[in-house]
């Protein structure tokens, strides 16, 4: 929990760890994901073009291979941080040499990402992906997760899946209840002056997808939850609907985006009944 009369605590604490175990890679976000690319360079990539998209986010032809997992990994292991970077350039290969085999059930999860972001997406493939709303500019997109990489999927996996777009939200719903530690005790109740947490997983932002799962720790804070997904791996709320937890919340998420790469977005999110609504 963080006071919120002091969120910057929270921000100082995240934003510390991206210094730790900077050799002997870059610590900067860009630069360690150029140096991350001239790793896959290296790698039988059967002909396709490895180009940085933006920081921790490279491009491999028509996939798309984001670096958040194996950065994290390298600023708390740092003795381990090239073996990591190897372990991640050899299974992109191993996707790339494999990508027109049948995708795994297993494998398909949700994520969510700004509307802006699929755009952006959408527009360097050539072609639109498909996406579910959320609430607030968010929407949610269906990637296929294997150790090694995440990626977007194809008109061609739902093909290979013999699913429709409604069968794979909810394989990719039930397959983030099966992965993902339950919500509570993962979030505790925020009390009046706090807010609330749960991060650490790469899919904790995804957890606003399971819409139901949330009115529990809605209810142990007297129906009263607000939320805010400043980065894939991190939720943070408060049980006051008041002007000043509100605010506090808002701070905290702006300031979280500056320290983290490939940030979120800035709106809060209202948990009712019937779904989430943004926090004007």
């Amino acid at each position: 929990m963080y006071p919120y009369r002091t969120p910057l605590i929270a921000v100082a604490a995240m934003a510390a760890m991206a210094h730790a175990g900077a050799a002997p890679v870059p610590a900067d976000a860009a630069a360690f994901t150029e140096f991350v690319a001239a790793q896959f360079r290296q790698q039988p990539l059967g002909g396709e073009t490895v180009a940085m998209k933006g920081p921790l986010t490279l491009s491999i032809g028509t996939m798309q291979a984001n670096l958040d997992r194996v950065y994290g990994y390298c600023r708390n292991n740092a003795d381990d941080c090239q073996a990591e970077i190897d372990r991640l350039a050899r299974g992109v290969a191993q996707v790339i040499a494999s990508r027109n085999a049948p995708p795994a059930k297993e494998a398909v999860r949700l994520v969510v990402r700004p509307e802006e972001y699929i755009r952006q997406y959408d527009a360097a493939a050539g072609r639109k992906i498909q996406t579910w709303p959320l609430a607030g500019g968010f929407v949610i997109v269906p990637v296929l997760d294997t150790p090694r990489a995440m990626r977007t999927l194809t008109s061609d996996d739902f093909k290979h899946l013999d699913m429709n777009a409604d069968q794979v939200f909810q394989l990719g719903v039930e397959n983030l209840k099966t992965t993902l530690e339950p919500l509570l005790p993962q979030a505790p109740v925020a009390r009046p002056g706090e807010i609330g947490h749960v991060a650490g997983d790469a899919y904790d932002s995804s957890r606003l997808i399971m819409h139901d799962s949330w009115a529990p720790l809605a209810e142990a804070q007297g129906g009263v939850l607000i939320v805010a997904a400043p980065a894939k791996d991190a939720v943070f709320y408060v049980g006051e609907d008041t002007p000043k937890a509100i605010d506090a919340l808002r701070a905290l998420t702006k300031q979280m985006m500056k320290n983290v790469p490939n940030p979120l977005s800035p709106t809060l999110l209202r948990w009712t009944k019937a779904g989430w609504e943004p926090v004007q």
